[in-house]
């Protein structure tokens, strides 16, 4: 099958879901109002709420939500054929990603702009925003975990793109300056430190930076001083204003997607390479099965609940018009699809271009399980870098091109995931009464740095292997979760919630049947960190969800029971759910 053909055809279809389903979803589903005063706008303070321009916002939310995963989760998931990936993909990016981002920002914008765990208990129940909380904990904690992992694999190896990848936090910084004191547009700016970054890319290449002599020094491998130094990092950005680093960093990674998928797209156009990668694969006999893990390995590219954090936890609070979310959520979705296509199409064709041999070298590659998740960012760095080769760019230079897009990628999202984390232990604590954690920014910080660090830390292919599955479990669990929060807003507004409630029930049996099959394998493990510890940690996350799935369920029934009520009855209860659900705004 010609790259070029399946390219085409799916950009095509993402076309007509943002003109013809987010349109659908903004008027008939969501109702979106003009004239709704926005959180940013009410509660401004400089610092979270700040009423930003849709185009910074949007490179805000697609810049975070478009981290590693949408590239390293198809990367692996081809393993099972390119067919039923792309698949995925596509339904998933249209029918279940838009609704769910698009949603999530929605509703966060009704309910001043909190996140999606306090969400939970205004809209389903007090009960299920402490079990929320606990679940997206857990989901928050993997990914700045394999995030972490991710970024300092490709710098060690690819250390010639560690000088372009530091230079844009300065920059950022620059950009921020000029932006918000200035009051200036963003776009010049933005692309001015982007020829900078790039302009770096040969000098890194003369000056490559590694971290051997400090590892040697220490006594330590190299990737653990650099996750050490990555979460240094990370402490910092959470405690900053939102304009100071977070989106002027955001924006120019969005002019950085822009070029990097310009290059891919052209790349493919021209080099008119064929898929080598077979349709579906005849895997191993030993080899996990692709229903359901397939959809739990690609996660961020289908459909993510870490989206639903950014949505309600940064998103929603620099929203300038309520109308901006099917420009900012439905078409980050679809900017998030059309990475996981590029990423699918980097490592069936683009991989393999100067094989002898295309489809037997793809055999080799991809030869087990082991070998599909061993190296996926990299496998997908090389088809980049070769699809740059067709528009004449040295295939060593189009390495360190492709290895600072993902490294800028992940680190962006890695920096709000903290940021968010911080939010969601900030909530806990108020919960359980500890309110010196819970008003302390640098503590709260440290706790959301400290504990991934351990996890990142574990030798092997623990973070990228074992911890990526339960990581896309969990996530596939949050965006269930988040749609049921969704359904049930929607269902108690008056409006059909169908939209939403087909991708919710859909993920929650896939992610309920992968979190048994995982429990089981971890349970009956021989190595004691899988039987010890994921295991335990398993069964409590599956616990969780299933009890936030009868509550959801029940909430849903409720709301259902309200709508369909004779309308006397109606108005009485709908006025004592108004004031149950601690202000909500219509």
């Amino acid at each position: 099958m010609p790259a070029v053909v399946v390219l085409l055809a799916v950009l095509a279809v993402f076309a007509l879901g943002y003109r013809y389903y987010s349109a659908y979803l903004a008027k008939r589903v969501y109702a979106l109002d003009p004239a709704f005063v926005t959180p940013a706008h009410r509660y401004s303070d400089g610092v979270d709420f700040v009423p930003t321009n849709k185009h910074i916002v949007f490179a805000h939310h697609f810049i975070s939500v478009a981290g590693a995963a949408p590239i390293v989760g198809p990367a692996i998931a081809v393993f099972w054929g390119w067919g039923p990936a792309l698949l995925w993909v596509v339904l998933g990016t249209v029918f279940a990603s838009g609704a769910h981002d698009f949603g999530s920002i929605v509703v966060s914008v009704r309910h001043k702009g909190r996140s999606i765990g306090t969400l939970a208990r205004d809209v389903i129940g007090k009960r299920a925003r402490i079990l929320f909380l606990l679940i997206i904990f857990f989901l928050v904690t993997m990914v700045n975990a394999v995030f972490a992992v991710v970024i300092a694999g490709l710098f060690i190896n690819t250390p010639e793109a560690v000088l372009s990848v530091l230079i844009t936090i300065p920059l950022a910084i620059g950009v921020g300056q000029v932006v918000y004191r200035r009051r200036t547009a963003a776009l010049l700016p933005s692309i001015a430190a982007l020829v900078i970054v790039y302009a770096c890319i040969p000098l890194g290449a003369q000056f490559p930076i590694t971290v051997d002599p400090l590892a040697q020094l220490i006594g330590v491998e190299p990737l653990t001083v650099w996750i050490v130094l990555i979460f240094t990092y990370t402490f910092c950005p959470p405690r900053l204003p939102v304009w100071l680093l977070l989106q002027p960093r955001d924006y120019i990674n969005q002019q950085q997607m822009v070029l990097a998928l310009a290059v891919i797209i052209l790349g493919v156009v021209v080099g008119m390479d064929t898929i080598a990668a077979p349709l579906v694969n005849d895997v191993p006999a030993d080899s996990p099965s692709w229903f359901p893990l397939l959809f739990i390995t690609i996660a961020c590219g289908a459909v993510s609940g870490f989206h639903s954090l950014v949505s309600s936890g940064t998103t929603a609070k620099q929203l300038d018009k309520e109308t901006d979310a099917r420009y900012v959520g439905y078409l980050s979705s679809l900017g998030e699809g059309t990475l996981a296509l590029c990423s699918i199409l980097a490592c069936t064709a683009g991989v393999v271009v100067l094989a002898a041999d295309p489809a037997a070298q793809w055999q080799v590659l991809y030869a087990d399980w082991g070998s599909a998740q061993g190296g996926a960012a990299g496998k997908f760095t090389e088809g980049v870098a070769n699809f740059a080769g067709h528009l004449g760019v040295p295939v060593s230079v189009g390495l360190v091109f492709a290895t600072v897009v993902v490294v800028s990628f992940a680190a962006t999202s890695l920096d709000t995931a903290v940021r968010l984390q911080r939010y969601i232990i900030q909530e806990i604590s108020e919960i359980v009464g500890f309110k010196p954690l819970a008003r302390n920014i640098t503590l709260a910080t440290l706790i959301a740095v400290v504990i991934p660090i351990g996890l990142a830390m574990v030798p092997g292919d623990f973070a990228l292997g074992t911890l990526w599955l339960l990581f896309g479990t969990t996530n596939q669990l949050t965006a269930g979760l988040a749609l049921a929060v969704i359904a049930v807003w929607v269902t108690k507004n008056g409006r059909n919630p169908i939209a939403i409630l087909i991708p919710l029930v859909f993920l929650v049996i896939m992610t309920s049947w992968a979190l048994v099959i995982q429990l089981i394998g971890f349970a009956t493990s021989a190595d004691p960190l899988q039987a010890f510890l994921l295991a335990p940690l398993d069964a409590v996350i599956f616990a969780l969800a299933v009890w936030m799935v009868v509550e959801a369920a029940l909430a849903l029934r409720r709301a259902w029971a309200l709508r369909t009520a004779p309308a006397a009855g109606r108005g009485a209860e709908a006025g004592a759910a108004e004031s149950a659900a601690d202000g909500e705004e219509q």
